[in-house]
């Protein structure tokens, strides 16, 4: 097997972390470039010593630019940096040639008036967000082939996609009165030092946040429209758990006048026939967080709501894994030719 030198930029965090632990058992990447400027110059199984006497952990980390990163002959970078940042690092790495994945929701957006919406700031690289493909694996495979810059979806976003964009392209749902709830993990706040953030804070409680305008709508209602073909709206309550990792999200729509309700399990059959990281559950079944922790799979299930007229689309995921490392590494299996499950295989 080929093997591809790779570099993590931001690879302390909760997402980088879960990149460095895919990356060293997969047998088609090599490891050349891990950074971090708090760990600059301790090695990574010295910082996480779960990964001693790892083939490949003995690599320091680096407090490295663009330029050092390009000098260690990498051939992808994973970004696995904050929004604002990622993008600093971006045009520099696909100039020098460089393929780049990008972890951060710098480049997810078409449109830069809708990421100065939701982030507060002008875009930094219209040209380059104009380029990046929105790396969702089983949607955008073709896409990812040819890529210089993709743009990982965000945790959230995938929980919310993968149910509703097969019934949406299939024309069964109304685009109209969608209704999201989502419960994510502490871990999707990043390894960060926060009040809000600390166990005694977070342990026994659960309370939304980031309402009304959660800044992941902005991606999730692009992708939405796509593919149903018009706008769409949805609302969208995200919630912080107890938990390390781990999204849980339930979905509730309308059928379109004189859809079969027993077509929602079909369309999603079709589309996910060879997807190998969605398990549907089937009928009235309701995944749980636990059956994916530390996995790249999202479970899927659904309900018909004879009562209220609805359908429920539930699903459960890692928000680390699924929802960004574990994605990222997809992407880059297809990017490069590899077996899509190379070095995910994770149970």
């Amino acid at each position: 097997m080929k093997r591809v030198k790779v570099a993590v930029a931001g690879a302390s965090g909760y997402t980088g972390q879960e990149l460095l632990r895919i990356l060293l058992r997969h047998r088609g990447a090599e490891l050349v470039c891990a950074t971090s400027r708090q760990y600059a110059g301790r090695r990574l199984g010295e910082v996480f010593p779960r990964f001693r006497q790892v083939p490949g952990a003995e690599l320091p980390f680096t407090d490295s630019d663009v330029r050092a990163i390009a000098a260690t002959g990498a051939e992808a970078a994973f970004l696995a940096l904050p929004h604002g940042v990622s993008s600093s690092y971006a045009r520099g790495l696909v100039d020098a040639g460089v393929k780049v994945i990008d972890l951060s929701a710098d480049f997810r957006l078409n449109d830069p008036a809708v990421y100065e919406e939701y982030y507060g700031k002008a875009h930094p690289d219209p040209d380059l967000l104009k380029e990046a493909v929105y790396g969702m694996p089983e949607w955008r495979s073709g896409e990812i082939r040819t890529a210089r810059i993709i743009a990982s979806p965000g945790c959230y976003p995938t929980s919310i996609l993968l149910p509703l964009i097969p019934l949406l392209r299939a024309g069964l749902l109304r685009t109209k009165g969608i209704v999201v709830n989502s419960a994510s993990g502490v871990t999707g706040a990043g390894r960060k030092a926060d009040i809000s953030l600390l166990f005694c804070e977070c342990n026994e409680s659960m309370r939304a946040y980031g309402i009304p305008k959660h800044r992941h709508l902005s991606e999730i209602e692009q992708e939405l429209g796509a593919a149903a073909g018009e706008a769409v709206r949805i609302s969208f309550t995200p919630h912080l758990v107890p938990l390390n990792s781990g999204i849980c999200t339930t979905i509730s729509a309308e059928l379109r006048e004189g859809a079969d309700p027993a077509l929602v399990g079909r369309a999603l059959e079709e589309a996910y026939a060879r997807a190998p990281f969605v398990r549907l559950l089937g009928r009235n079944a309701c995944p749980d967080t636990k059956n994916v922790s530390r996995t790249n799979f999202v479970d899927i299930g659904w309900a018909w709501d004879e009562r209220t007229g609805r359908v429920l689309l539930l699903s459960a995921e890692d928000n680390v894994v699924k929802g960004a490392g574990g994605q990222g590494v997809h992407a880059f299996n297809v990017l490069f030719g590899f077996d899509e499950t190379e070095g995910l295989w994770i149970l």
